[in-house]
């Protein structure tokens, strides 16, 4: 204190109130380093809260409700996402009523969310958990069928103009700006799983779902008889077993065999 004391006011101030800021800050990373690493806002995994499951391309919900009724009858909660207008609009809206949904699952009391999206629905939840901070509100995310590299259908949709090819065909072509942005890979939180079945023939080539940092499962490496199609996803019985099995509290990984739900 004898050094704050030869002083001027002015000097005096400048130096306690780096003093604090600097205080601040090593008591900042020191609750950070307890609370593991910058990990204390990650939902925890063995506490699944409700699910969200979004629609594809036009808003067709018959599949999901399908895996919504099977995932409560295992005693999670599901919701079925209604998409603004007729489900081909700007993804991007889509996304922020996605947000919309799972903000009043977590003011009414969930640790978090796990997110189902079909066909452009994972592209949805991808925009979701990018842009409207997924890290911490979803424990994990299940994409089926999703055209995450983009689908030739629409690419030949863009053809015909925006009347055959509204804002969310335009979103879904390989190499549209909406795809660029977000890239191949998904960060490490919330925890990915990307399903799809190699007889997709509304998504092609169906390996545009392969997923970066994802755990990819092709349905037929796992149920090698699976005549599975791309509408079929979210309603097929093995894959629905892959689904709950990857919404449980046990760690994601690859489906270790072939068993209906």
């Amino acid at each position: 204190m004898w050094v704050l004391g030869g002083l001027s006011p002015r000097r005096r101030a400048l130096v306690v109130g780096v003093a604090v800021l600097v205080a601040v800050v090593v008591a900042v990373v020191a609750v950070r380093v307890v609370g593991g690493g910058g990990d204390g806002d990650a939902p925890p995994q063995d506490r699944p809260g409700p699910v969200v499951l979004v629609p594809g391309y036009g808003g067709g919900a018959g599949g999901l409700r399908v895996l919504a009724d099977r995932l409560r009858r295992d005693g999670r909660q599901a919701f079925v996402l209604d998409l603004p207008g007729d489900g081909t609009g700007d993804l991007r809206e889509q996304a922020r009523a996605l947000d919309r949904r799972v903000g009043e699952a977590l003011r009414g009391g969930a640790p978090s969310v796990d997110v189902v999206g079909h066909s452009a629905g994972g592209v949805v939840a991808r925009l979701w958990a990018a842009e409207h901070d997924g890290a911490r509100k979803a424990r994990r995310i299940v994409s089926l069928g999703s055209p995450h590299r983009g689908a030739q259908l629409a690419a030949a949709g863009t053809a015909f103009g925006a009347a055959a090819c509204p804002a969310a065909c335009r979103q879904l072509a390989p190499g549209s700006d909406l795809l660029r942005d977000l890239g191949g890979r998904v960060p490490g939180r919330p925890a990915w799983m990307s399903v799809w079945t190699s007889l997709d023939e509304t998504v092609t080539p169906p390996e545009s779902a392969r997923l970066g940092g994802a755990v990819n499962v092709v349905v037929q490496d796992v149920c090698p008889n699976a005549r599975t199609g791309h509408a079929d996803l979210p309603s097929d019985p093995y894959v629905m077993g892959i689904v709950l099995r990857a919404l449980g509290t046990a760690p994601l990984t690859e489906p270790s065999g072939c068993a209906p739900a």
